[in-house]
């Protein structure tokens, strides 16, 4: 990915701009931790919690410019459509942009999951329930996820999420949650 704005929108220097932001010191989940940790430099970690499955996972992802491939995958096992249990491949950057606003709101507590992944099956049952649910929802594609801090506001999280400048961010503050995805860079809600 070049530093230009790509397709979606996204750039790399917005990105590593929101990482470069704060300090990341953690402690990860998988075997091997140390090997990959003598090397120091720039490490990506995500935390979060499922009220739905009762799943937590904190987990360092990615190490000096590559994505951890075990870490991955738990992520979007963690991410799955809880209502059918299928997974998907959640696109990177999507993980990305919920990191790098975590870091930049500077909590230790992990955001809670309302939504990652959703089967085709699942966005149409909840379309029929809400005229806010889109019908090609990027949630359908992995690139997209329903997240809500207890310790901080939609306000703050969606500030901070905004300030990435590399997707999709949605206010959603009857619902106490915040939309991040890797689509077009643009935001909505009051």
């Amino acid at each position: 990915m070049s530093n230009s704005i790509s397709s979606t929108g996204m750039t790399r220097r917005a990105l590593l701009g929101a990482f470069a932001a704060t300090t990341l010191a953690a402690t990860p989940t998988y075997s091997k931790a140390a090997g990959f940790l003598r090397g120091g430099g720039d490490i990506r970690r995500i935390r979060m919690y499922s009220g739905r499955t009762g799943e937590r996972i904190d987990m360092i992802y990615w190490i000096d410019g590559k994505y951890i491939k075990d870490a991955v995958k738990e992520v979007n096992y963690f991410m799955r459509d809880w209502r059918t249990d299928q997974t998907k491949s959640m696109d990177l950057r999507t993980i990305d942009i919920m990191a790098a606003s975590h870091n930049l709101l500077d909590v230790n507590e992990p955001y809670m999951l309302l939504s990652g992944y959703r089967s085709p099956q699942t966005n149409a049952m909840l379309r029929r329930r809400s005229r806010g649910v889109a019908k090609n929802s990027l949630h359908m594609k992995g690139q997209a996820a329903d997240l809500r801090l207890s310790s901080r506001s939609v306000s703050q999280i969606s500030r901070a999420a905004i300030s990435c400048r590399a997707g999709g961010v949605g206010k959603y503050h009857r619902s106490n949650f915040v939309h991040m995805d890797c689509g077009v860079v643009r935001n909505w809600g009051g």
